[in-house]
Formats: structure tokens, sequence, C-alpha cells
């Protein structure tokens, strides 16, 4: 944390023009940033002066720092739901083989409003696919009568959720 005003603002502009790109395009976090992640993991309606507190930012540079974050795709701030206390009783990853295009059938499950993780893999399936549903007729119904029916699906397997024992998104900031 930093007392002297002037030495403050010397660290933001040092710590803000350290930005830059790795060699795949992705934008690289130096420790502020990841920081400010890992407080907004743990509260995402955390105070951008509480925030700069912790982090040894002004509200203002923590706030800009949101913003770029943000408009980079690095992160988003959203409310996270359980799926039960909201009517959601049945979730299920499915695993997909294809035959073709692999990233055609993708784009059309992720269409899916119950699709809510879609990943092309590597193993034994072509995709991985997190379906949440009210109930076992609507899973029963979003496998069979729609992932099946989507040009290129061979073949399905279920794996019904029984009892969610860990859900974290703190893997961001380790």
């Amino acid at each position: 944390m930093h007392s002297d005003p002037v030495a403050s603002r010397s660290a933001e502009h040092r710590d803000s023009s350290r930005e830059h790109r790795n060699g795949n395009g992705v934008p690289h976090l130096d420790a502020v940033s990841l920081a400010i992640v890992e407080q907004l993991q743990e509260d995402g309606r955390r105070p951008y002066a509480a925030i700069g507190k912790a982090v040894g930012l002004s509200e203002a540079a923590v706030r800009q720092r949101v913003q770029k974050l943000l408009d980079q795709g690095v992160m988003q701030i959203v409310a996270v739901t359980d799926p039960l206390t909201v009517g959601f009783r049945r979730q299920a990853m499915v695993g997909v083989n294809v035959e073709g295009d692999v990233a055609a059938v993708a784009d059309a499950l992720a269409a899916m409003d119950e699709c809510e993780y879609v990943v092309m893999t590597a193993g034994s399936f072509d995709l991985m696919v997190e379906i949440v549903c009210e109930d076992d007729d609507h899973l029963l119904e979003v496998i069979n009568k729609r992932i099946r029916a989507v040009p290129g699906v061979r073949s399905t397997e279920s794996f019904v959720y029984l009892k969610l024992k860990k859900q974290t998104y703190m893997w961001g900031t380790r």
C-alpha cells in the first residue's frame, strides 16, 4: 500500500503502462490486475475504494483497470445463481461424438438456451456440453429431440448430476 500520493500516482502510471499482450494476443495481467480480479471474485459488488485500498491504487485507477479488464473480455461481473433455487432441478454433462465439422455442431449446441457450457475436446468425446433443465422430462427432450437432431451428431452419453459438491470461479488468479 502506498502512503505517499505522488508515489501512488507514479505506481499507478507504471502499472497501467505494463499492459501488453503475449504472443497469442492474450492480454498479460500484472500482479495488480490479478489482485483486482481476485477481490471481485470474492465479492463482485466490492466498492472500488475498498479494492484500491487492498491493492494499493486509487479508486479511479481501479475503476479504469476494471473497465479495461471488462472491455478486453478478461472477466465478466455477473450474478451466479444456484439452478436448484430458480427452478432448474436437473443438470447433466453430455459427451457428444460428431461426424464431420465439430465446430458447426458446437455452434448449433451453443445456440441452445439449455446448453450452458460447450467445449471442443480431445479424447472419448468431440464435445462436452453442460445442460441445465427444469426436470428429467425437459432433459430428455433436450437430448433426444434437440441435441441428437443436430446434423453431424453421431452419439451422446449423458452424465446426470446427482449432487454438486464444488463449484468455484476462483481459478482465474491462481
